[in-house]
Formats: structure tokens, sequence, C-alpha cells
């Protein structure tokens, strides 16, 4: 794209207030233009009648060198109207920012940007919402401000900007921390673009969003390459970023978020390893002993069988000579390719070649011998220590053989004597996927499906490009006391319970509730490069603050995964397909429990699935949660536990899986439907650390749950009045001013009262 024929300029006096502000007087007039633009949130008309200017779209360029920032916004904006708008554009920004540029495109008058501090913005942000009466902009009230001059949108054509500017990161030990401001709302989103160029003279161990969806590319030890991904594109939401520098072998940093209901607090701590192996250490990884399980049923003739081939072949040659192979292959009977791994070299391979080309589909589907040859075999021979990895394909289910779900769930984890890693792979989704999850996730490793159009090939070439030679295999996370000693009393409810093994590029994400606020203590071990070690981690809670909402979030969010694959997983004691009358998980009481907790953490945290979206809809009555648990148990009972296979069991699997591994809010609360199309939560917002939910006209604070439709507030708040701006007050003091951003009607719980906010409506 040809360079746009940006104006540039020098300004001067960043850090000083505007002439205006310092005579006392306001800080702009805001009948000097029509509009008013603020990125992070959308376009407003100032004069009606007028058509709201439109941001089409939004990219964000960052540069991070040690602690400093510079960011660079380019914003489109698109004039709807039939008339030039005359345009002013405010940038809510973090305390020590420093305008660098803005420019635009087009002859005008010499642009000029200035910074405002935060009275200033909040007296220019209350003169616009009380002329426009849009509670929305109060969201960023406390914010420092950008305010440039005025420029035109043509009508009907478009405008573009540019405006940099710099600050200074603040730190938290080898962290350092990065923070984009957006707002939180689902409404009136437009496509980001957020690309980060971070450098550190220090190594740096890893990057970690918990806002948004990142993919990143190592440059060198010293330099990453962060980008939003197209998931995360519209997400809302200030856009978080942290950086940990490297220390020691291991990096670990902790956020947390204090919460006097659970006597404490949540945290997440994510630990990254060594940005840089050197080739000694590199040769001390543990080797790898791979088996790879192939289907050769009938219903894998034609492509599939090619590809697996493929598939196969590929992992063997991206072994390291010295590495150890073997190939189970398996349809009604079960074959190998040697009675026990071989040592990769060039004969091994060759034959393995020749060995994958003999092979032709046949027959029906024995997973469970298949497995079991997999698992009961002897060791490869050789010096040295190996990491046991079976990857297993398959694109049915089991028909020849033992071929309940609950027989071979239990014979993987009583024959697994030499904890074998097992990757599973479904192709299409004619697969038992808790089956294949379970097997999984019980031995370190994580299930993958290959849905129709993708290439089984490529598929299972990503996951094992993953796994050269785990950094730190095995690890166990546990908290000790002030004396090293293991202690179970300072944390409680952590997710995950299991750990996956941490190969090169990985990082680690784990949550959970602390109790006390004196510091919290972690200690990390298991196989690091080939030897057992062990890494202490200290860390101070007096840090906690309500800022890291998206905490408590992740926790609920990975909690409820957990909680659903339980209640899945159990029916495997029942026939698959639809359940007969009376034959359900749900006589057993435990199992009834976790139902009632999924509800309460969905309402609580917003966290809405397949199970919990309807929670969402205005025919939910929020004040009778005994109901809402009926509908999750019946829609659980048809779907978690009554679907074992086709696309409505993958979608499943897929979900849950993202669920329990993730790291980032997930606003919309996106997932799979039953036909694999992505789909959201409407009628919930997550604003600061709480919870609305849509009734009619009306927001209704989680909190004030679960007596909604009983409800009579303790005081009602006018929008634009002394008590609401005195709310106002207290909410910036507390870092909450979004919560009475949303249109309509508020009911907030503060403290132990019910304040109802009479907002504008949309």
């Amino acid at each position: 794209m040809p360079t746009l024929p940006y104006r540039t300029l020098a300004v001067l006096g960043l850090l000083a207030a505007p002439a205006a502000a310092q005579q006392g007087g306001p800080a702009l007039r805001i009948e000097s233009c029509s509009h008013i633009v603020i990125p992070q949130s959308r376009g407003f008309a100032l004069n009606q009648g007028d058509a709201a200017i439109r941001i089409e779209s939004v990219a964000a360029d960052v540069k991070i060198l040690e602690q400093a920032a510079a960011t660079t916004l380019d914003v489109t904006l698109r004039n709807p109207g039939r008339r030039q708008a005359e345009a002013v554009l405010l940038l809510p920004v973090p305390d020590g920012a420093a305008v660098s540029g803005f420019s635009f495109d087009g002859p005008s008058p010499e642009p000029t940007a200035r910074l405002l501090p935060a009275d200033e913005a909040r007296r220019l942000y209350e003169a616009i919402v009380a002329k426009i009466r849009d509670p929305a902009l109060l969201e960023f009230a406390g914010f420092r401000l950008i305010r440039t001059s005025v420029f035109p949108v043509p009508p009907g054509g478009t405008q573009r900007l540019r405006l940099n500017y710099e600050q200074v990161l603040p730190a938290d030990g080898p962290r350092v921390d990065y923070v984009l401001p957006r707002s939180e709302s689902l409404d009136d989103r437009c496509p980001w673009r957020i690309v980060v160029d971070v450098s550190s003279k220090s190594a740096i161990s890893t990057v970690y969003s918990p806002s948004h969806d990142i993919r990143t590319r190592r440059l060198t030890k010293n330099r990453v390459l962060v980008e939003t991904t197209s998931t995360a594109a519209l997400e809302p939401g200030p856009f978080l970023l942290s950086v940990l520098r490297e220390g020691d072998a291991v990096t670990a940093s902790l956020f947390s978020y204090p919460d006097p209901k659970v006597r404490g607090g949540y945290f997440l701590l994510v630990a990254g390893l060594p940005a840089d192996l050197a080739a000694a250490q590199k040769k001390s990884r543990l080797a790898r002993e791979v088996i790879v399980v192939v289907d050769r049923s009938g219903s894998m003739a034609g492509l599939k069988m090619d590809q697996v081939r493929a598939a196969a072949l590929q992992v063997i040659e991206g072994l390291e000579d010295g590495e150890a192979f073997n190939i189970v292959d398996y349809s009604s009977a079960v074959s190998l390719f040697a009675p026990r791994p071989v040592v990769k070299d060039a004969k091994t391979t060759a034959d393995a070649r020749a060995y994958l080309a003999s092979l032709r589909p046949t027959g029906g589907t024995n997973i469970h011998d298949a497995l079991l040859e997999a698992l009961r075999q002897e060791k490869s021979q050789g010096s040295g220590k190996r990491l046991p990895i079976v990857l297993f394909l398959t694109d049915g289910l089991p028909t020849v053989g033992r071929t309940a779900e609950k027989d071979i769930r239990e014979m993987v984890e009583k024959a697994n004597a030499s904890e074998r890693r097992i990757f599973t792979f479904g192709v299409g989704s004619d697969v038992n996927a808790p089956l294949l999850d379970r097997v999984a996730e019980a031995t370190r490793a994580r299930s993958t499906y290959v849905l129709p159009g993708e290439d089984v090939e490529v598929k299972v070439g990503n996951v094992f490009q993953q796994l050269f030679g785990p950094v730190l295999a095995a690890p166990v996370l546990e908290t000790v006391d002030e004396g090293g000693a293991l202690t179970t009393r300072r944390v409680r409810e952590v997710v995950p319970s299991r750990m996956p093994d941490l190969f090169e590029g990985d990082q680690l994400v784990v949550l959970g509730q602390y109790a006390g606020d004196r510091p919290l203590s972690f200690r990390l071990r298991g196989d690091f490069l080939g030897a057992a070690k062990a890494f202490t981690f200290e860390f101070d809670l007096a840090t906690a603050t309500t800022r890291n909402a998206f905490v408590p979030r992740l926790w609920a969010s990975r909690r409820i995964a957990e909680l659903v694959d339980q209640i899945r997983q159990a029916g495997a004691e029942v026939a698959s397909g639809p359940l007969a009358a009376g034959s359900t998980v749900f006589t057993d009481p435990k199992l009834r429990e976790l139902t009632d907790e999924i509800v309460r953490l969905s309402t609580e945290f917003g966290v809405l699935s397949e199970y919990t979206s309807f929670l969402a809809t205005e025919g939910a009555a929020l004040e009778n949660l005994s109901a809402a648990v009926d509908t999750c148990r019946e829609l659980l009972d048809t779907r978690a536990v009554g679907r074992r296979s086709g696309d409505w069991a993958v979608n499943q699997s897929i979900n849950i899986m993202e669920q329990k591994s993730q790291t980032w809010r997930n606003y919309s609360n996106g997932f799979l439907d039953e036909k694999l199309n992505r789909v959201e939560v409407a009628g919930v917002r997550q604003v600061c650390d709480r919870t609305f939910f849509r009734r009619g006209s009306s927001w209704i604070d989680a909190n004030v749950l679960p007596n909604a439709a009983l409800v009579v507030p303790d005081e009602v708040i006018e929008f634009g009045t002394e008590a609401h701006g005195r709310l106002v007050d207290a909410l910036v003091k507390e870092g909450r001013p979004g919560l009475i951003m949303l249109p309509g009607d508020i009911f907030l719980k503060r403290g132990d009262k019910t304040v109802l906010v009479k907002n504008p409506g949309n």
C-alpha cells in the first residue's frame, strides 16, 4: 500500500497543560467541532441530527525497549453524512504518556495534539457526556487524555489519522506491563490490528496477554514480535501485554486479585522457559521415543490413508538420530513394525518408509488392543533416558475387541507403567471424542481433531514440531511456607491440577485461590533438561489489585471447563446416544452438585458456554437459580453426556480444551456450536470486575442476584445529578468508573446496598 501523504509536526510543550486550562478555563470548547472521535470507543455527533463518524479500523504499532514503549495509532474514519464533519480526536492514555506526533491526510491548518492531565480530561468528558447524554465516556474518567486540533472528514468520505505517544512502563520484578486503554463495551466494535515489537538487553523468557489472543514469533533471544490473531480483531477491552525478562533458568511472575469473599483472593502465575538454550543444554534435553499408532481400518481408504502414511513418515524423519520409534498399525487386528522401538538411523528410516507404503485399509477398528500394544512395549535399547510419546490416530469408533469407553479408559490408566504421553488425533467427527480427550489428558498430552477438509499430515506435523525434547518434563507446582516446607493451606482450587510437559517456547499459566495476605511461595519441580530440578518463587500479595479483574474470570472459565468435563467423562458409565429415561449420571448427588457450581460460577463471573448461554436470554429467570440449574443439567445430560461422537461431540471437545487452557478473557463468550461455527453470547457484559445481565432496558449486577426481580433499590441516582457525580468520583478512586457506562438503568451493588443508576437509554 503506498505511503499516505501524512503531514507531520513537532509538538511543543507536550507535558504542559493548554493555556486555557492553565487559566482555569475549559480545555476545549466542544461547540468548536461537530464530532468527537475516541478510537478506543466510537465517534460521537455533538449536533442533533448528524450521523456519527464511524471508526472503520485501527492499527496499533507498538515498540517496547526495556521499560520504554512507543505507540503509533493509525485510525481510519468514515463520514456517513452529507456535509463535512469537523472532528476532534480524544485519546485516553495511561499515566506518564507523552505525545510525540499527530498527523492526518489532506490539507489543513497545522495539526496539533496536547496532553491533558486527568482532572482536565475529567471535566472535558463530563461536558461531552452532559451534551450528548451518553454515559459511555465515563469508562475513561480518571485517565489522562490526548486532545487533537480540529480536522476535517469529507462528506461520504474517509480520513486517516496517525498519532504517536510514548511512555515508561511499570515493572514488577522481571515483568514489564503494557496497557493500551480501550472500551470494554461489546457495542460498535471495529477491527483492531495490534503489533508489538518487544526488545530487551536481557533475554526475553516469555510474553503473555491475559486480554487477547496473540501470536508470537521469536526473532532472537532478545526480541519477540507479537500480533493479535484474527479471533481477537473484534474483541473489546484494554489490550494488556506482559513481558517476562529472563532471570534464572525458569522465570515466573504473579498477578493477584483481592477478594474478601474467598478470604484472600485469586492468583495467576505465569512462568516462562529459557529464551535460548545453549548447545550443551540442548544436547542434555530428553530424547524422544515415539510410537506412531496408525488406523488402517476400512474407513481410512483413499486420501485419509495417504495422509496418515505421510504424517507417520514425517514424524519418523523429524526425529534426531539416536532417538527411537516404532509403528503400531491396527484394524480388526494389531500389527507392529518392530517388536520394540528401534533407534532412528538411515536404515530403520528406510525400512519404516517401506513398511508404511505396504499398509492397506481393511476391517474394523480395534482401539483397545492397539493402545494396549503401544503401552506394553519394552523401552528401546541404547543409553540415556528417553521421553516416551505415543501419537495415536483414529477415524472411527471402536468396533472390534473391547469397545466400551470405560474399559478402554481404565486399561490405559492401568497399563501405562512407562508413563507414555498419548497424543490423540481424531480424524473426522465419527470418533469417541470424550475417550480421546481423557486418554490424552490423563497422560500429560492433548487431543487434536482433524475436521473435514483439513489435512491429517499438517495437523500431526504441527503437534510434533512442538515436541522437540521437553525442557521441563512432568512438572509439579507446590506451595511452600516460609521455611520451604510443603503447605496445603495457602492455595486451593488450583487449575490445571495436572500440568503438561513444557517444550521450548511453551509458557505455564496456573490459576487458583489464595488465602491470607502474607507473601506466597511456590516451588516448581520436574525433569529440567534431563535432570531433576526445583525452582522456588516468592511473591508479595501487597500488589494485589482489582485492576487484575482478568484473573478471577480466567480462573472461573478454567474451573467451569473442568467441572463440565467431569460430568462428561461420567457419561462413560452409560450408553452413548440419547439417554433412556432414568439412565442419567445425575442420580449421583456429587454430579448434581457440580451443576450447581457451574451455574453459580457462570452467573457470578459471566463465563457462559453452550450449557449456560441461556442465562443471557430475556426469558431466563435470574431470580430463580434453581430453575437455571435444572435447565443446565438438562443440557449437560443431552449434550455433554449423551453426545459421544459426531460434530456435536467434537465441538464440545474443542470448546472444553480451549476453556481448560484459556489464557485470555474472551469477553464475547465465543464458542463453537454443534455445526462447528463460532458463535457469541449477547445479553451479558463483563465490565471491570463485575458481570451485568441485560433484562429489558436494565442491566443487573450479578452481585444483586438471585433476587433480581424482587429487588428494591436502597438508593436511586439520576444521571447528571450531584449524586451521580459523587458516584463517579468514588468509582474513579476504585478504578471502576466503567461500571456505570452501560446505557439504561443499572442495578449496582455497592457494599451491602443496591443502587439503581438511571442512565439514558440506547
